[in-house]
């Protein structure tokens, strides 16, 4: 049987050929290339000539490009748009996977070579791309165990193989979990104070179902978010909190064993390599360098947020007493009377924004901007086969019309697809099949879809998201390296939401928001008065916000910390985050059971970087506004020193190239009125 992923792509960009892949030609085509893998690397050991650069560290660095393709494009799919089927091999995969690595990495003679080019490095004239690789080749092989004994190696491959399976099973309970619960109304009375567009949605989707005269919401954010923002039904908004805050504590989906066992297995894996927890060896990779410095970040941000959270809380309590005499106030009480109040001060509710966010008009907006600060242009291409009919994709060129890479856009609901929002690349910029490629990179959203009687409109959060995930695609696009190890988002985790969180900067400035922000019916630009809403409420509720990032924050490193035992989830987590709370316990409600960034993400002990990089990039985005937003100065350094250079030197050297010094939190704490 002729298998698409093991053939030549005769596709424009040589992109991947979606349509003609099956789920039945992952498995065939991870062992073909599992095989070519191994020969590539036993090729390396078998050589007889003295180790160097070019026949161990780059020969080594392209080894594995088949695999790792065909691993991407499963693991791609498995997010974006799979079914049960594709689902199911998740734990097979997981574990070719873990085992390949593992026979190489413990491998004595292969390791040997990689540290006698190592330990040359010095004498082998070898360019900062070459010397970088060889460093990070070194230090991952160190960090996953080439050094220990034989018999401490076979406890490693156990380890390793059971967190391989863990992961993808953590991702499935919450994707089924979600999908599985379903609120249906059939009394128009109970759409009472939902928008137009919430009410649409819901009866599409009902209809959908051949169920035409209801109406259907569901816990996927744009059906969720705007119901528990805007019901007047109590009991119906009390209903979705507890819903989702219950989703896989207990009952079929259940992941509460599942995060016991991977943190157990991390925090075991750490011993090995000898460090204390799986946070210290996490944090030994990151810019915040050590649990004490991660800790104190958060308690420095907590000083400053808890007072002003629960300042902004009472606030929004007495006017829920003052509006519908809510004397017992919870929390699903709070988006509903925060969006209350926030109409009373500022004359202005959040929903009046949408007709002046359509999804195109939002996403041309971004290239706008993209276009303004590094001269870069979003050609529509319909020729690239994509994974699904709503997938639009397009190439990138510079002003001097030259390839910069591809762009796959991917911005709606569905039940194939997990929620939430991500940057993935799908080819890396680097070398590849002989010579070095420019990116392919994937943006995935879940935003408002659109309905038969309206296109999609979003609210001013789902703007916000596709200026952050644009900001990682950016980093992807823009990388200028010579080996994808070292290129684009290949950076450590608390440097890489700073490209990301600093383009939301631009949805809230005037020069910007006139780009984009048209009436989708007149067409007239957004308002001056609905920008200066904007710009005034813009820290309304901020201290809240930053209170419940730190409280993830605090959980994260709880759980990668704590080396004892855990028997109950939900109790080691009320004690993890008690003090960032706010509201009573919600029985059956947990935090961790889909805390998906910590137990099938990349960031595990690395929640904090969220924070650590909105210090950067509000101390960053200052020297655009004193600069000028589009000043093409600031951002050519900006692309020079960040977003071209991948992890080619350590970040807070690359940083205060462009900054001229260290970042300084005041311009957090100011813009968010926390001082």
């Amino acid at each position: 049987m002729s298998n698409p992923l093991n053939e030549k792509f005769n596709t424009p960009f040589e992109t991947i050929p979606f349509s003609k892949i099956k789920t039945e030609h992952f498995l065939p085509a991870l062992d073909d290339a599992i095989k070519l893998s191994k020969s590539n690397i036993e090729s390396i050991i078998q050589c007889s000539d003295e180790p160097d650069f070019k026949n161990t560290i780059e020969k080594f660095e392209t080894a594995s490009e088949q695999l790792g393709m065909v691993s991407g494009v499963y693991w791609h799919l498995f997010g974006a748009h799979s079914d049960g089927e594709h689902k199911k091999l998740a734990d097979q995969i997981s574990v070719k996977m873990s085992e390949y690595q593992n026979d190489y990495v413990l491998n004595k003679s292969l390791f040997a070579k990689i540290e006698s080019v190592y330990n040359n490095r010095s004498e082998m004239n070898l360019d900062v791309h070459e010397m970088k690789l060889t460093e990070d080749v070194y230090v991952f092989f160190k960090r996953n165990g080439a050094s220990l004994s034989d018999e401490e190696k076979i406890k490693l491959r156990e380890i390793d193989k059971q967190l391989s399976s863990l992961s993808p099973k953590f991702s499935n309970n919450s994707l089924s979990a979600q999908n599985n619960f379903e609120l249906w109304i059939s009394s128009e009375d109970d759409l009472d104070g939902l928008p137009d567009t919430a009410i649409d949605a819901a009866k599409y989707a009902a209809i959908e179902k051949d169920r035409k005269d209801e109406w259907l919401f569901t816990l996927q954010f744009p059906s969720y978010i705007p119901f528990i923002t805007y019901s007047s039904k109590r009991h119906l908004r009390e209903k979705m909190i507890k819903a989702y805050g219950s989703l896989c504590n207990g009952g079929d989906f259940d992941n509460s064993e599942i995060i016991k066992d991977i943190v157990s297995l991390k925090h075991k894996r750490a011993n090995l390599l000898g460090y204390d927890s799986y946070a210290d060896y996490v944090l030994e990779r990151r810019m915040a360098q050590d649990v004490e410095t991660v800790y104190g970040l958060l308690d420095n941000l907590y000083k400053h947020s808890f007072d002003a959270a629960n300042k902004e809380l009472s606030e929004i309590k007495d006017y829920a007493m003052e509006l519908d005499g809510i004397s017992d106030f919870r929390q699903w009480d709070f988006a509903y009377y925060k969006e209350k109040l926030k109409m009373k001060k500022y004359n202005f509710e959040s929903e009046t924004l949408r007709p002046y966010f359509k999804s195109e008009n939002v996403l041309n907006g971004v290239f706008s901007i993209a276009e303004k600060m590094y001269g870069l242009k979003f050609n529509k291409l319909d020729n690239i086969d994509t994974w699904h009919k709503e997938v639009e994709t397009f190439e990138v060129v510079d002003d001097k019309n030259e390839h910069v890479g591809l762009l796959y856009v991917d911005l709606f609901p569905r039940k194939t697809k997990r929620s939430g929002a991500w940057m993935n690349p799908i080819l890396e910029n680097g070398l590849y099949k002989g010579k070095v490629r420019r990116p392919q990179v994937v943006f995935v959203c879940s935003l408002t879809p659109s309905t038969d009687e309206k296109p999609s409109l979003l609210t001013f959060s789902e703007v916000t998201t596709i200026f952050h995930e644009f900001g990682h695609c950016l980093h992807g696009l823009l990388a200028d390296g010579k080996y994808q190890t070292t290129s684009g988002t290949n950076v450590f985790w608390d440097f890489v939401e700073l490209p990301s969180q600093i383009m939301e900067n631009w949805v809230s400035e005037p020069e910007a928001l006139k780009l984009f922000a048209k009436h989708f019916e007149t067409g007239e630009t957004i308002p001056e008065d609905l920008i200066k809403k904007i710009k005034e409420s813009s820290t309304f509720g901020a201290g809240y916000l930053c209170l419940r990032q730190l409280s993830l924050g605090y959980l994260d490193m709880a759980w990668y910390t704590n080396t004892d035992k855990v028997d109950d989830v939900e109790l080691f987590e009320q004690k993890a985050i008690e003090k960032t709370q706010l509201f009573p316990k919600i029985e059956n409600s947990t935090i961790s059971s889909t805390f998906g960034h910590i137990f099938s993400g990349g960031y595990s002990a690395g929640y904090y970087s969220y924070k650590w990089a909105e210090v950067l990039e509000a101390d960053a985005f200052e020297k655009f506004k004193e600069d000028g937003i589009f000043n093409t100065d600031t951002a050519k350094s900006f692309r020079d020193n960040i977003l071209s250079k991948g992890s080619l030197d350590h970040p807070m050297n690359l940083y205060k190239a462009f900054r001229g010094r260290e970042p300084k939190v005041e311009a957090l704490l100011k813009r968010d009125n926390l001082i």
